[in-house]
């Protein structure tokens, strides 16, 4: 779409939202120059799954900047429209299209979202709860994680009011492969077959992470779009032999759109007489959070020499841990008559919750044709990866390697989850489902035939995660190791993809930690009353 059309059918959403939900949604422009210059409380950098909730919870008490590097997607039918699911992977370009594709040194193709929503904006919808283990092993308050669980779903999470013929199918051909109990329904992440939450209503509209903007104080909310940000801004304290403090104090940004490389740049307000400061919060996901600090000059110090970065940080974790989820497809041959995509709200959870399984319908091109397939993936692979920068261009794609398969016990695993999806494949109710017994008469191929299909059919269902790792690149509280005033909150700090996909805990997270920051500020204040 072209600037001023989109821009137009943002506008017209917002008076829309205005006058018939009474809801007000923050200022949004993609005009740099209105930034430009200007100062915040608080600057998120992503406008995604995560820095959508962790902006408006933070609004609650402060100014916040949210920077998104990609449009609104409001007006678009591709992300909002159930019946166009996927048609958002079929329109990219190098710039300005919702999903930006990429392909990893692995050779496997992949996106990442490049949208007011983020990623979230562009996938299946698919919504589920971390495990309780997870929440137990990154230490995090189990009353509080619920909280702000439900906080996003009392607002943009929808209990499907029923199962379609595909979505039943789906159910059923798990349970019969042997992924058992049957659970009903459940935001829980439990061993079994389970019918999901999702993004889509009940009328078939995606709700996204932007529209929990309106649940903090929109009046501080300012949204910059189509802006990407190449770099942090530090300032240095410490002379005389004191020791040198980095302190995050704005960002520098430019358009997105390729037309200029002209910099701007925005700051976070001075701290007052209280001495408390905001943060800087890369929330740019796991592409482009390491990717952010790298161009800022924190990482391996012998990478960033390469690209004549100046060093503010040698911090060698920045770009390690990258991992995504190996996986791979069945295809059905089903062609009904007026074919809609659809993403499976059945998912299975097997093998000590090692296999997750599901099921689409995508759209195989605009012309309106599909394709089926089961997909299952690894839940937690051991092969491990990295990121690296291709360019100095915040706006290319970063280089990223994930190892799929190298580890011995990844490629077993990813035998078993096959020979899953075989039976899954081979059940009755896929038969009755397609109206034949195609493959209930196939032969079971043989383990060297399914370990042959793992390697050569490797694929993603884009679940990646890492580069910017607890403990390796941020503390327990998501502060960058060595500066002041710099964050990450997004899934480039997790060290294992949660539930059946992350979307629901990053979700969860942006809320979660925005609340932990007000309680931090809250006691900052109470320690350090203005005199």
């Amino acid at each position: 779409m072209m600037m001023g059309f989109s821009l137009h059918l943002l506008l017209l959403f917002v008076h829309l939202a205005i006058c018939s939900s009474k809801q007000t949604f923050p200022y949004m422009t993609s005009n740099v120059e209105e930034v430009a210059g200007r100062s915040f409380d608080y600057i998120v950098v992503g406008g995604g799954t995560a820095g959508c909730p962790l902006a408006a919870t933070l609004s609650e008490k402060f100014s916040v900047l949210l920077v998104e590097r990609g449009g609104s997607p409001y007006g678009d039918p591709f992300i909002l429209e159930l019946k166009y699911y996927g048609y958002s992977y079929l329109v990219t370009d190098e710039y300005t299209s919702a999903a930006q594709s990429f392909v990893s040194t692995d050779g496997v193709p992949n996106f990442r979202g490049r949208v007011l929503g983020g990623s979230s904006a562009i996938n299946g919808g698919y919504y589920g709860r971390a495990s309780k283990d997870f929440i137990n092993k990154v230490g995090w308050d189990n009353e509080g994680v619920r909280d702000a669980y439900e906080w996003v779903e009392s607002r943009i999470i929808s209990k499907p009011d029923h199962l379609t013929p595909w979505s039943h199918a789906v159910a059923l051909s798990f349970v019969e492969a042997g992924i058992l109990p049957y659970n009903g329904f459940s935001l829980e992440h439990i061993q079994g077959t389970k019918i999901g939450a999702t993004l889509f209503d009940n009328q078939g509209r995606r709700h996204l992470p932007a529209d929990l903007l309106p649940a903090g104080n929109p009046s501080k909310i300012t949204v910059l779009l189509n802006a990407t940000v190449d770099k942090v801004i530090f300032q240095r304290t410490g002379k005389h032999g004191t020791r040198d403090e980095k302190i995050a104090q704005g960002i520098r940004f430019i358009k997105s759109d390729g037309s200029s490389n002209q910099t701007y740049e925005a700051y976070l307000n001075k701290p007052d007489n209280s001495g408390s400061w905001g943060d800087v919060i890369l929330s740019a996901g796991a592409l482009g959070s390491p990717q952010i600090l790298l161009l800022s000059g924190i990482g391996p110090q012998e990478h960033l020499k390469n690209f004549e970065i100046p060093l503010v940080l040698n911090l060698k974790g920045v770009g390690e841990g990258m991992q995504d989820n190996a996986a791979t497809a069945l295809f059905i041959n089903y062609n009904p008559r007026n074919p809609t995509p659809e993403h499976s709200k059945a998912a299975g959870i097997a093998d000590d919750f090692k296999i997750i399984t599901e099921a689409t319908i995508a759209p195989a091109s605009l012309n309106g044709t599909t394709v089926s397939f089961f997909v299952g993936k690894i839940a937690f692979p051991e092969s491990v990866g990295k990121l690296e920068l291709n360019s100095t261009d915040p706006r290319a794609n970063p280089s990223v390697t994930f190892n799929y398969l190298s580890s011995e016990n990844d490629l077993a695993e990813c035998v078993k989850m096959t020979e899953l999806l075989e039976l899954a494949l081979r059940s009755k109710s896929i038969a009755s489902f397609v109206g034949s017994n195609e493959y209930r008469n196939k032969t079971m191929p043989t383990k060297d035939e399914l370990q042959e299909l793992c390697k050569t059919t490797v694929r993603t269902v884009y679940h990646y995660h890492g580069g910017c790792t607890v403990g390796s690149v941020v503390d327990k509280n998501y502060r960058v190791h060595g500066v002041k005033g710099l964050r990450v909150i997004d899934g480039s700090t997790f060290l294992e993809s949660p539930g059946t996909n992350p979307m629901a805990t990053v979700l969860m997270l942006g809320r979660y930690q925005g609340l932990k920051i007000l309680q931090e500020r809250k006691d900052a204040s109470f320690n350090n009353p203005r005199t």
